[in-house]
């Protein structure tokens, strides 16, 4: 008999919760179009840069859906020169393992943990976004086991900088059929991270979920460079030139398919200073402008962004403002995905 874990209950399987909360058939049909549009600028058939933009974490669903429903206004507006792909973060990364994990541990974040409440809530939320807005969305992979739970409804899905030298992760992200982005860790080590590319574009044979599975490996698993803190734990940058070629130079030495790097605009990149990410947006673009290597493999940003500027506290309540990491307000992030339309 443990005694140091309880289990409180047996929570639905992926399938079950599905079928109790389906993707209408029209927009399984829509997403498979999207998915292919998403493919298509990964592998470089098409010159669109991608932005995976949105609040640091899904704290409330209704703020949420009102911060897509604006991106997909601007999003008919861009859609020549930019894809964008909502984050609706579900489950977040704690360093110490305190605070808030995100809507799939709290649904309400004034409330106690609820993860059965929890796996309603963010399929309900991915759904409602896809349904009201037309855009199809990104999540965290925290836990690969939860990816089944709304693997009919993301069309991007993020590895972070704890979890990308994890072996689970890795061959998880072998049997995702949506680009995957593995983050280099938080010591910057790139090499950990064209690790974790390699092993996730190849075939793997691993347990999951209960059954013995084979993956056949998934081309579009690409690097995210989010900078890096080092031994003195200041943060610094890895979005240069000199970083970016250097990638070019290991991503080709290793010969792996489709060389993609979406470049983190906050975390380390900014200091978590947020309202640095358009300033790297634009040089990351100017840097693409003078080397044909580099823009052949920069495919597009992530940036954190919500409906107002910086952070608060948990119970503060001020609408749209995010919970975890300060993000860019909408104001700014208006201007910024037009002024990058521009730069492209």
């Amino acid at each position: 008999m443990q005694k140091n874990m309880k289990f409180i209950r047996k929570l639905p399987i992926p399938m079950e919760l599905k079928e109790q909360f389906p993707l209408k058939a029209e927009y399984a049909a829509k997403k498979v179009e999207r998915d292919r549009e998403i493919a298509d600028i990964f592998t470089g058939s098409s010159d669109r840069l991608i932005l995976v933009i949105g609040p640091c974490s899904a704290d409330r669903e209704d703020a949420v859906l009102d911060y897509i429903s604006r991106l997909a206004k601007v999003q008919e507006k861009v859609s020549d020169k930019i894809l964008i792909i909502p984050r609706i973060y579900t489950n977040k990364p704690r360093t110490t393992g305190d605070g808030y994990k995100g809507m799939l541990h709290q649904p309400n974040p004034d409330a106690t943990e609820d993860m059965l409440e929890g796996i309603i809530a963010i399929r309900r939320l991915h759904t409602k976004a896809i349904e009201e807005t037309g855009l199809f969305c990104a999540d965290e992979m925290l836990y690969p086991e939860n990816y089944r739970y709304l693997s009919d409804l993301l069309a991007y899905v993020a590895v972070g900088a704890r979890s990308s030298e994890n072996q689970q992760h890795r061959l998880v992200a072998s049997g995702i059929d949506i680009p995957v982005g593995m983050k280099n860790p938080t010591g910057g080590d790139i090499s950990v991270m064209l690790n974790s590319i390699t092993a996730g574009q190849h075939s793997h044979t691993f347990l999951y979920r209960g059954w013995e599975c084979v993956s056949a490996g998934n081309p579009l698993t690409h690097a995210i460079l989010r900078g890096y803190v080092n031994k003195h734990g200041e943060s610094l940058p890895n979005y240069h030139y000199e970083d970016l070629m250097g990638l070019y130079n290991e991503y080709s030495a290793r010969k792996l398919a489709n060389m993609a790097v979406v470049v983190d605009a906050n975390h380390a990149n900014s200091g978590k200073k947020y309202y640095e990410q358009a300033r790297i947006c634009k040089d990351v673009l100017h840097t693409c402008r003078h080397s044909a290597e580099i823009k052949s493999i920069v495919k597009g940003f992530m940036i954190e962004s919500y409906i107002e500027d910086g952070t608060q506290k948990i119970g503060e309540g001020i609408y749209g403002k995010s919970i975890t990491d300060p993000c860019l307000g909408w104001e700014k992030t208006e201007r910024l995905i037009y002024d990058l339309a521009e730069l492209i």
